[in-house]
């Protein structure tokens, strides 16, 4: 019989044999952080997701078999089929809300056929609200340079009482602004423009967030809104890893950097905690720079594995960032 070989599982392994169906649920119960998630209050047609993150804490590979839904309001996806020793992988839930309203939930259960069989169970829930109408249903910002900003309007219709309003447009992230207009109000039926800022100032790399709609409904107040965006680098450095070896305190490993922006710039700094930086420094305002760098060890003997800051004058005081990785020694 195949053994999963890690510290603690012999035990795990042995139980199994005598109650089978329980220690089976633990060790991939134990996989999971996270079980259950609560989606709130959506509107119709919104997207609506979320992902359960599940690591591999074995030696064993682990493979999932398939994910099955109690419900249709719910759509599971399995974003990573195999995960080694260490490995994240996520099961999303989508809630689909363009087909469903009112109290919905699912169950997930998350099928598991390597090393050994065993089920998970995962659980969401909502309220799919159809009186509300977000178009579109997700704001997408897409590629974003760092340090640029972008807007986007979002349509908010609502169709029931003849007083309701937007009173607030609230932020998870410091990046993301929103703002509303009235647009119409006919008996029932109301109409509203989100405007929605993105300053491009977050770290690259994709993202979701969200955006809450507040309206004057004391039942269900607050609508959350999704917002993604992927924001790339406005200063790019290569290579993004520098091997300087074993250096001695004071000794020097010769690199060669390339920074490259999309607009000319300037450098104004180059910093890494623990290391002395040299660099001739050119005052030419270009799109490139390729200078050698001499890099020399500190005092602190170790293992070294920091950030190297490329500083500029564009806008915002944009940076850019490689890893210095080696190995300080005393003898």
């Amino acid at each position: 019989m195949k053994t999963i070989r890690t510290e603690g599982l012999l035990g795990l392994v042995l139980l199994a044999l005598i109650c089978p169906q329980a220690k089976a649920v633990e060790w991939a119960d134990n996989m999971f952080p996270v079980k259950k998630h609560e989606f709130g209050t959506v509107a119709v047609a919104a997207k609506t997701e979320f992902r359960f993150p599940f690591k591999n804490l074995y030696k064993e590979d682990v493979h999932i078999a398939t994910v099955r839904a109690s419900c249709g309001c719910t759509t599971p996806i399995i974003e990573n089929h195999t995960l080694k020793t260490g490995e994240t992988g996520h099961i999303l839930a989508r809630f689909n809300t363009g087909s469903f309203h009112g109290k919905k939930g699912a169950t997930l259960t998350v099928v598991i056929d390597k090393p050994y069989y065993a089920e998970v169970q995962l659980r969401v829930d909502g309220y799919i609200r159809r009186d509300i109408v977000f178009n579109p249903g997700q704001i997408e910002f897409g590629s974003v340079v760092q340090g640029e900003s972008v807007h986007k309007e979002v349509g908010v219709t609502y169709a029931g009482r003849s007083d309701w309003q937007i009173v607030e447009v609230q932020s998870s992230s410091p990046n993301v602004a929103a703002g509303f207009e009235e647009l119409s109000r006919s008996g029932g039926r109301v109409s509203y423009k989100l405007n929605v800022a993105f300053d491009g100032a977050a770290e690259p790399g994709q993202a979701h967030t969200n955006i809450v709609v507040v309206t004057n409904d004391r039942a269900m107040p607050r609508v959350p809104l999704e917002v993604t965006y992927d924001v790339r680098p406005a200063v790019i450095v290569s290579p993004q890893v520098m091997a300087i070896g074993n250096l001695k305190p004071g000794e020097s490993s010769e690199q060669r950097l390339v920074v490259r922006s999309d607009k000319p710039f300037r450098l104004t700094d180059i910093k890494a905690e623990g290391f002395s930086i040299e660099y001739k420094s050119n005052e030419e305002s270009k799109k490139m720079h390729v200078l050698p760098l001499k890099i020399t060890a500190g005092d602190k003997a170790g293992p070294k594995s920091q950030r190297l800051i490329v500083h500029t004058d564009l806008p915002g005081d944009l940076t850019g960032s490689a890893l210095v990785a080696g190995q300080i020694i005393t003898k």
